[in-house]
This record gives structure tokens, C-alpha cells and sequence, in this order.
């Protein structure tokens, strides 16, 4: 990615926020598109064996990707981030982990499953330590495609959490598919989905719920609206959502999930999402154009 220099040392919140800011927008593409298409190809050579046991399913290299595409919605939301933001999303940690504990030790709500994959460090020997990394975005850019889709509706409670849980529930018809045929997690019991039993949908309802009412606490309304409204690239992670998991689903002729990560791609065109000048943001291109304007 092209340099962004870092703001000088000492400098405040507001500094760092903006450097943020400009570091995502300068690679945009990179982290939004070539990222996800890096993932998908990787994650699909590991599950074919084609390529060595150093980089097939690495962790580490499969956290670092995951931790740069989240950059959108990191930088989107650090303006926002206080003292209530923070214990909301201190409290959806420890749900996160909790629920995932008692998932793997009792299989409830989810099915029982087990982990296929080594996803880095694990808590207990039983849940990857990274797991709001992978958890909390899948719920989160449900929390704001349905912020968007919905306008001045999303201001009701009644409609803003049902609509919000279906979203949360398409993504995840969506991801455990792609992550089935992966082997990072199976199911015991197999299931009607593409392996994937229903129980695993009925306990996303549950962990949708809890997640949606602890957004509601950390973030104000109408700062959270106005800022997904007036940053571009707030939900580029779900661009990347998209891309990375469509194309795996693809690979494996999952074409279900394929057509609904089809469809979370027309949202996202319909909330003008696929915003950014691909000519600005390809590493290289916007040197080689202005080297172009300058030798005229």
C-alpha cells in the first residue's frame, strides 16, 4: 500500500484519526478489493493442498489479512469511540467469547461443531483469541447496511432490529458455507445447508439481538448516521465481505450463498458504496497518471 505518514508523535486523538482517515482512502481498492481476492485465492489453494504446510492456512497471515480489511471500519467508527462505546463493546467481547465457549463445549445455540483450522492463538484451548475480529464485523456492517437501507425507519426499534437480525442472518448464509467447505469448522451432525444445521441460524438470532442492543447503547443515533452518511468507505469491510466470501462460495459451487453475497453487492451499490475511483486508488496508477500529466 502507498505510504501514509504517520502523525508525529505527542499529537492527539484527532491527529491519529485523521491519519486514519486518509490511509484508507489512499488505498481503498487495496484494501477493499485486492485483499479479499488475495484471501480467496490463498484460502481456496490451502483447502486443494496446492500449497505448502508454512503458508497453507497460515494464521498469522490470515489474521494480518483480516486485521487490514477491517481498517474501514476502524477508521468510520474511531470518531465515535468514548467511555460508553467502549463498555458496550467491552460487554460484546465477553458475550462473544462466552457464547462461543459454551458453543464448543455443549453446542448450544449454535450446533455442535469444532474448529478444522489452526486460527491463531486459542482461549482455554477452545476459542481463537481473535474471535471479535471475525465476530464483531459480521454484525456490525449488518448494524449499518440496515442503518442505510432503511433511513428514517431505522430510527424505530421495532424495525430496525428485526431488519438488522435478517441481515445478520444472510450473512452468515453467506460466510458458514464458504467456511464449511474450508474445513475451518465443521458440524457434528452435518446439516440441511451445505452442511450447516438450522440450529446455527437460531442462535445468530440470539447473538443478533444482544449484539444490536449493545450498538444501540455504544453509539449515539444520529453521530453514527451522519458519519456513515459523509464516510465513503465506512463499509468497505463488507465490500471485502463480499468479494472474499463470494468468490470462495463460487469456488466451491455453493451458488445459494453465491447469489445472496450477489445480493448484499446490489445493497451496497444502492446505498452508492462502490464509490471510489478505481483509477486513484490502484497501487501505482495515480503516479503513473500524474508522471503522464507532467510530460505533456
Amino acid at each position: 500500500m502507498p505510504d501514509s505518514p504517520l502523525p508525529p508523535l505527542g499529537d492527539g486523538r484527532r491527529a491519529v484519526e485523521s491519519w486514519l482517515d486518509q490511509l484508507v482512502t489512499e488505498n481503498r481498492f487495496t484494501i477493499a478489493v485486492v485483499f479479499p481476492l488475495v484471501g480467496a485465492v490463498s484460502l481456496y489453494a490451502s483447502a486443494r493442498g496446492w500449497l505448502p504446510d508454512p503458508l497453507a492456512f497460515n494464521p498469522w497471515f490470515i489474521l494480518a489479512g483480516v486485521l487490514v480489511m477491517r481498517l474501514p471500519l476502524v477508521a468510520g467508527l474511531a470518531p465515535l469511540f468514548d467511555r460508553r462505546a467502549a463498555l458496550a463493546i467491552g460487554l460484546l467481547t465477553i458475550y462473544a467469547f462466552g457464547i462461543e465457549l459454551l458453543g464448543v463445549t455443549t453446542g448450544w445455540p449454535y450446533g455442535a461443531f469444532e474448529y478444522g483450522i489452526d486460527l491463531g492463538p486459542m482461549l482455554l484451548d477452545k476459542v481463537p483469541i481473535g474471535l471479535p475480529v471475525f465476530f464483531f464485523p459480521l454484525v456490525l456492517n449488518s448494524y449499518l447496511l440496515g442503518l442505510l437501507l432503511l433511513g428514517d425507519r431505522a430510527r424505530s426499534a421495532a424495525i430496525r432490529l428485526p431488519a438488522v437480525i435478517a441481515l445478520v442472518l444472510a450473512m452468515d448464509l453467506v460466510l458458514d458455507p464458504a467456511a464449511v467447505s474450508l474445513g475451518f469448522w465443521t458440524y457434528d451432525a452435518g446439516g440441511w445447508y451445505y452442511g450447516v444445521p438450522w440450529s446455527n441460524y437460531a442462535g445468530w438470532v440470539l447473538s443478533a439481538t444482544i449484539s444490536v442492543g449493545l450498538f444501540d447503547l455504544a453509539f449515539d443515533g444520529k453521530r453514527l448516521l451522519s458519519r456513515l452518511r459523509s464516510c465513503g468507505f465506512m463499509l468497505d469491510d463488507l465490500v471485502s465481505f463480499v468479494i472474499l466470501w463470494g468468490a470462495i462460495n463460487a469456488a466451491f459451487g455453493n451458488w445459494i450463498p453465491l447469489l445472496i453475497a450477489v445480493g448484499f453487492g446490489a445493497g451496497l451499490l444502492a446505498t452508492d458504496r462502490f464509490d471510489f475511483d478505481v483509477r486513484e486508488t490502484i497501487p501505482g496508477v495515480a503516479w503513473l497518471r500524474a508522471r503522464a500529466g507532467g510530460e505533456r
